[in-house]
């Protein structure tokens, strides 16, 4: 019995001696952990819960690229100080020349000796060359790449392949200012286009143009120059052909390109105005000639032509005309024109 005694209580000494098991241990490892500190209030325990609110961004749109327009390239006219000349007509061309046809007497001038860019109006001197060199008006031409406008990156709608006769390409660079066609009647004019270019040259002495110099023929280099005065002289030769005058007056024109049909339509406005009598007209413009305008035209009894280089705006050229469609229809035929005055030659 004593020694049963003995036993257990060595036993009990013995297992309060060993280390604890591993679950007494987790449990007395999480004893120790609980912080001594008293546990937070429900109301506070809630606020450390509560997530803050999610506050939605919206997000400014970006400020749209400010889209800088360069400013517009002065003209030569502009330059040379020819926009401040003032006239009995406030006329806003730098340039304006006002001739009988019939009589060669000067009814109103502005800086006709001025020899400035002509743009377009070089196609009057490129008509009156194909139109003297008798070549067939049926023939076909065809667009090609070396038709392309390299000096202003211009568009066109006769694209590369386009066929079309003489007479349509003519047709379209008179009516429409078409450079591509202009360019197609140049390049297939016998001797090619240099050779074409020299014979506008010689035309234009031959008629004794002295103020003109011509490089290509469509008017898309500034350095195709003339003065009023000269090209008073070209309006009047070139009236002289009934098919620069039918085509330059024609209101639009309808040319099959491959499967479409296209229309275009004259440049200049005033040939559907039941007010006006054109017998004759050509527009131009490059930035540095201007708008320009050329027109044979009667009124008032008289066959007149007008000439009107460096118009500032895009209208200004047609607003002259009307004024001076007034003046004349207001003033002549009583005697004498406008006094004019001597102005400089300016030359670029």
């Amino acid at each position: 019995m004593l020694k049963s005694r003995i036993a257990l209580a060595l036993t009990m000494a013995l297992m309060m001696a060993l280390p604890a098991t591993g679950a007494q241990a987790a449990s007395a490892s999480k004893a120790s952990a609980k912080p001594t500190t008293a546990a937070p209030s429900s109301t506070a325990a809630r606020r450390v819960a509560k997530k803050p609110p999610v506050r939605s961004v919206v997000k400014k749109p970006l400020p749209r690229s400010v889209v800088r327009i360069a400013p517009a390239k002065p003209s030569f006219g502009e330059l040379n100080g020819l926009r401040n000349t003032a006239d009995a007509l406030d006329l806003k061309s730098s340039v304006a020349l006002v001739i009988d046809q019939d009589t060669q007497e000067i009814l109103f001038s502005k800086n006709m000796q001025a020899v400035l860019p002509i743009a377009s109006i070089t196609k009057l001197m490129t008509a009156l060359v194909v139109a003297e060199a008798r070549l067939p008006l049926d023939e076909t031409l065809v667009v090609t790449q070396d038709d392309i406008d390299t000096e202003k990156g211009s568009r066109s709608r006769l694209t590369v392949g386009t066929q079309l006769s003489r007479e349509e390409m003519l047709h379209l660079a008179l009516m429409s200012s078409e450079n591509r066609a202009a360019n197609a009647l140049g390049r297939n004019y016998p001797g090619g286009l240099p050779a074409f270019v020299e014979a506008m040259n010689a035309k234009a002495r031959l008629l004794g143009m002295f103020d003109t110099r011509y490089v290509e023929p469509t008017g898309l280099s500034s350095k195709n120059q003339s003065s009023a005065r000269d090209l008073a002289t070209l309006v009047n030769a070139a009236h002289q052909h009934q098919i620069i005058r039918e085509l330059s007056t024609s209101p639009e024109y309808q040319v099959e390109v491959g499967r479409r049909e296209l229309t275009f339509r004259n440049t200049n406005g005033l040939v559907r105005s039941p007010s006006w009598d054109i017998g004759l007209q050509k527009t131009g413009y490059i930035s540095e000639a201007g708008r320009c305008l050329v027109m044979q035209a009667q009124m008032a009894g008289r066959k007149l032509i007008m000439v009107f280089l460096d118009s500032a705006g895009k209208y200004t050229r047609i607003a002259d005309a009307e004024r001076v469609r007034r003046w004349v229809n207001e003033t002549l035929p009583a005697p004498g024109p406008l006094p004019t005055r001597s102005e400089p030659r300016i030359s670029s």
